[in-house]
């Protein structure tokens, strides 16, 4: 167990430490049925900011997550806060996170629901402007308190839950702490080898015999969006070769394909973005399986308008969650390249 462990760690720190220019690799010209749709879903996503620089609306208005991702997805088009088309997005996106910084380090405006969501969220935004440019002082002492605040809240078992207290954790906040410290460590700031020991050691503990995992560790049933982000937490935290891994991906395939109605609806948008992600990690023929399907659902599922609608979080959530998964092949936001 201990070698495993050490293994982990040194993985999970070797990763980092390739440059955040570093070039990435395409999957290839997007077709043109693509490109319409994220641009459509773009200039749709650009009409959704309010003046604060903040995207959400009722009990997520003013949300961190929800800004956060929709930040993202004007990263993923080659935009950041000083180039590309959507350079005025990602820069209110960052002004209005770096405004709701609290005294604690934790990233939350005051109405934000479960707010370790959104502060994992953000601190991936922070941390992939900050590694991008590694020019801004406000980026890099926000992005330092919100790693600190992440390493401080992990709780025993080795996970975080919607509260900013070690007391609780699921799988689902857990992937977005450990995303956030991935990319922050490829930026500079320093990450502790224990706190992704253990984080690795809980969503190990919370996968089921049959590959799925659960949500929390006690027992209970795999779901799709959580086995998705069960595997990208392992692929996240430096892990790429893993038995672990490979029973989760033969299990979101089984039950999971895009347009096969095999996948519940619940929290699609959540599930499919941790799911591409996990598949084009795995690459070879589960992506090339999973791609098309995943491509060809999600152009189905746009709007007229353009949006992604999201009947749980709202329809910026939605288009920002989609606008990210059909232009991850691109390889334009550092976290999510092979």
């Amino acid at each position: 167990m201990l070698t495993s462990i050490m293994l982990t760690s040194a993985l999970f720190l070797l990763a980092q430490d390739a440059p955040p220019e570093s070039p990435h690799q395409s999957e290839g010209p997007r077709s043109e049925s693509i490109m319409r749709s994220v641009e459509q879903g773009l200039i749709a996503l650009a009409d959704m900011q309010v003046e604060d620089g903040s995207f959400g609306t009722g009990r997520y208005a003013q949300h961190a997550g929800v800004s956060a991702v929709a930040g993202m997805a004007f990263m993923s088009n080659g935009s950041l806060c000083d180039r590309g088309r959507w350079a005025p997005q990602v820069r209110s996106v960052v002004d209005f996170l770096l405004g709701h910084v609290q005294p604690s380090g934790l990233i939350a405006a005051e109405t934000s629901h479960g707010p370790m969501y959104g502060h994992g969220f953000a601190t991936l935004l922070l941390a992939e402007i900050y590694g991008s440019s590694h020019r801004d002082d406000d980026v890099r002492e926000a992005l330092a308190r919100a790693i600190d605040l992440i390493v401080r809240t992990q709780n025993e078992e080795g996970g975080w839950r919607y509260q900013p207290v070690p007391a609780d954790a699921d799988v689902s906040v857990t992937i977005c702490q450990v995303m956030a410290l991935r990319s922050a460590r490829t930026a500079g700031i320093a990450v502790p080898r224990e706190t992704i020991d253990r984080a690795v050691a809980y969503v190990k503990r919370c996968q089921n015999p049959d590959g799925g995992f659960r949500y929390m560790l006690r027992e209970g049933p795999a779901a799709w969006p959580r086995t998705a982000a069960g595997v990208a937490t392992l692929y996240y935290a430096g892990i790429y070769e893993d038995e672990a891994i490979e029973q989760g991906l033969d299990w979101l395939m089984a039950n999971a394909m895009p347009g096969k109605g095999t996948a519940r609806q619940s929290h699609w948008f959540y599930g499919q973005y941790y799911a591409a992600q996990a598949m084009y990690q795995a690459g070879g023929d589960r992506w090339k399986n999973w791609w098309p399907a995943a491509q060809q659902t999600l152009l189905s599922r746009q709007s007229s308008n353009g949006a992604w609608v999201d009947p749980h979080v709202g329809t910026a959530y939605g288009t920002a969650m989609a606008l990210i998964s059909l232009q991850l092949p691109e390889g334009l936001l550092p976290i999510m390249q092979r």
